[in-house]
C-alpha cells in the first residue's frame, strides 16, 4: 500500500476490517516488522487520538516515531512558479523529498480552510505531499477525508453488530463551531463498502457533496431516521453547499435517551472530542448505549493494519 488517502485505496476493505480486529486481539504479533524504520508524523492540526493512537501503533510493529507541529515557525509554500517573498521560508518540493529521507512512512493531518470549497476538496496539501514524497503516504486526516477514524469505525460496528446488516444512522447535531465535512463524508465512503443499511439525516442545507452521498438514504426527520437503528453515529459539519457557514444550532438535534428509545437497542457512536449537552446528552454518553471509548481504543489498530500493510509493501 503506497498510500492511505481514501477507501478507494484499499483493495478489499472489509478485509483490512478483519485485520485491524485480529491485530487488537494480538498487538505485538508482528512487533519487529518495523525495527529500523521510521514514521513520521506532521501535525498541521492539533490531535489526541490520531497522534497518540497512531504513535502507539508504529511502536506495536516496531517503528520509531518522529512528530512535528508543522505550523510552529515553520512555514511551508504549496504552490508552485510562485516568488517566495512572504513568510514561506521553504517549499513543499524541498520539504517533502527531505523528509522521504528521514522517513519510511510519512503521516500527514491537515484541515480544510473552510473558505476555498474548491481547493479543500482537491485535498491539495495531503496531494502535495503523495504526490512529491517517495515513501508512502497516511492520512491522519484531510481536509475531507479521516479514513483512520472510519476504519475504526467499521472495526467497531462489526465487533459489536447484534445482527447481519445492522441498520446504520449517521445524524447531524448542533456545535456552536463551523467544522469540516471530513469525518461524515470518509464515514459515507466506507459505509459504502460495508454490509450496512446506511442512512444520514440532517437539517435541510447539509446536504454534503453528492460524489459521497450518491445512493444514500437521506432522512430530514431525525426521529423518524432513529427508528429500528442499531448504531446512531453522531457528528456535525458546516454546511457544504453554503461553504463551511452554520446555518442552524437547533438544540432539538441534539441526541437523547428519549430519541434512542426509537432505535433497536441501538449503540451511541462518536469520533470524540464532543461538547455534553450541545451534541448529546450526558444521560447517553453516560449509558452502557455509548462506544465511544470502544472506538477511540479501535484507532491504534486501525491504524496499526494501515501502516502493518504499508510495511509489508
Amino acid at each position: 500500500m503506497k498510500k492511505f488517502i481514501t477507501v478507494q485505496d484499499v483493495p478489499h476493505p472489509q478485509t483490512l476490517v478483519q485485520e485491524a480486529i485480529q491485530l487488537k486481539a494480538n498487538p505485538f504479533a508482528f512487533d519487529t516488522l518495523g525495527k529500523h524504520k521510521t514514521l513520521v508524523m506532521l501535525f498541521f492540526n492539533p490531535s489526541l487520538r490520531t497522534r497518540l493512537s497512531t504513535e502507539k501503533a508504529a511502536l506495536n510493529l516496531g517503528m520509531s516515531v518522529m512528530s512535528m507541529n508543522a505550523t510552529e515557525g515553520w512555514q511551508l509554500e504549496f504552490e508552485d512558479q510562485i516568488v517566495m517573498n512572504g513568510d514561506k521560508a521553504e517549499h513543499i518540493r524541498e520539504a517533502a523529498g527531505v523528509i522521504s529521507q528521514y522517513a519510511d512512512i510519512i503521516g500527514i493531518r491537515t484541515f480544510p480552510t473552510l473558505s476555498d470549497r474548491e481547493r479543500d476538496y482537491a485535498d491539495f496539501v495531503i496531494n502535495r505531499f503523495v504526490a512529491l514524497s517517495t515513501v508512502p503516504v497516511i492520512s491522519l486526516e484531510s481536509a475531507i477525508r479521516h479514513p483512520l477514524q472510519s476504519l475504526a469505525d467499521c472495526m467497531t460496528i462489526e465487533e459489536l453488530k447484534a445482527r447481519p446488516r445492522p441498520k446504520v444512522v449517521l445524524t447531524w447535531a448542533p456545535h456552536p463551531r463551523a467544522l469540516p465535512q471530513a469525518v461524515a463524508n470518509s464515514f459515507i465512503e466506507w459505509m459504502k463498502t460495508m454490509d450496512v443499511a446506511l442512512t444520514v439525516t440532517h437539517p435541510p442545507g447539509y446536504e454534503l457533496h453528492p460524489t459521497f452521498t450518491d445512493g444514500i438514504y437521506v432522512e430530514y426527520d431525525q426521529r423518524k431516521a432513529f427508528e429500528d437503528a442499531d448504531f446512531i453515529y453522531c457528528k456535525n459539519w458546516s454546511s457544504y453547499q453554503d461553504y463551511g457557514k452554520i446555518l442552524n444550532q437547533d438544540p432539538n438535534w441534539m441526541v437523547t435517551m428519549d430519541k434512542m428509545q426509537r432505535t433497536n437497542q441501538g449503540k451511541f457512536m462518536h469520533c470524540l472530542p464532543v461538547r455534553r449537552n450541545i451534541k448529546v446528552e450526558d444521560a447517553v454518553l453516560d449509558s452502557p448505549a455509548s462506544v465511544v471509548l470502544q472506538q477511540a481504543n479501535n484507532r491504534t489498530y486501525a491504524a496499526q493494519a494501515v501502516l502493518k500493510r504499508m510495511l509489508e509493501g
